[in-house]
């Protein structure tokens, strides 16, 4: 996988950095090597000292609140799997939990921690893993202020003055501490409804969240991609504007944004 890292990815970092993130949570929710963070970071740091993070503010109110198996003959491989892998079985455990891929974890592996195994070891206890242990879903709380999650959904059909139906489009964004949430009608889904929906719920709400998770909506992703995906440039000013920081979902998993993924469909 390149280590080059777009623009965009690289402001990503410094701005997560500058409201307190480690380098660590950076580039696990990133999905980007540490030492690239660790690089992005060296590089602001030498450009001098960043302004103080602009707190989220909080609105008043809304953030308060055994069974056995059969036994089974071990192959060779199955044996030097466990033996190259067995040290290192809790961190691919960890990395599969944040939906790391096989390769990605066996990049890892070699690049931070030395290991000398071939893929296929670590694809091997991949696989006994996921069999043997279901991955469990953990639920993430949040600080006041620190995330809200957005959706767009099926909106109810408008009856124009000429008596025809017009599809409309719901978004949604909810505040991941509180559960507060903002709705509105659109006729588009577009970049510019997307950027004015958010506008009109930082003043509904008197504040702006520290990051904004969606998912891989056009209006906000032009190409998608687990690691690196390409965000809108108009809606990346909009975020730096705001000094918030925009944080796409991995592809095929609304579970990255269970908050607002369930409620949206009630609208």
């Amino acid at each position: 996988m390149s280590n080059h890292l777009t623009m965009a990815r690289s402001e990503q970092i410094r701005e997560l950095y500058r409201q307190g993130w480690s380098r660590r949570r950076i580039a696990r929710e990133l999905g980007v090597h540490r030492e690239s963070v660790s690089r992005q970071v060296r590089l602001s740091q030498a450009a001098g000292p960043p302004g103080p993070a602009k707190p989220a503010k909080v609105i008043a109110g809304a953030d308060e609140g055994d069974g056995s198996k059969p036994a089974k003959v071990i192959t060779g491989s199955e044996r030097e799997c466990r033996s190259k892998c067995a040290p290192y079985r809790a961190l691919i455990l960890e990395k599969l939990e944040i939906g790391l891929s096989a390769q990605r974890i066996w990049q890892d592996l070699v690049g931070e921690q030395g290991f000398t195994g071939s893929y296929l070891s670590v694809s091997r206890m991949v696989r006994q893993l996921g069999q043997a242990t279901p991955l469990p879903f953990r639920r993430m709380e949040c600080a006041p202020g620190a995330e809200a999650q957005i959706d767009f959904g099926p909106g109810a059909p408008l009856v124009g003055p000429d008596g025809k139906r017009r599809r409309t489009h719901a978004f949604r964004i909810v505040l991941s501490h509180s559960r507060k949430a903002y709705s509105e009608v659109s006729l588009r889904q577009t970049t510019d409804d997307l950027i004015r929906c958010l506008e009109n719920a930082f003043w509904a709400w008197g504040g702006v969240p520290q990051t904004l998770v969606v998912d891989n909506t056009k209006a906000a992703v032009t190409q998608a991609d687990w690691y690196d995906p390409e965000l809108n440039p108009k809606l990346l000013d909009f975020c730096r504007h705001y000094g918030t920081v925009l944080l796409p979902t991995k592809p095929h998993t609304p579970r990255h944004k269970g908050k607002v993924e369930s409620g949206v469909k009630y609208l």
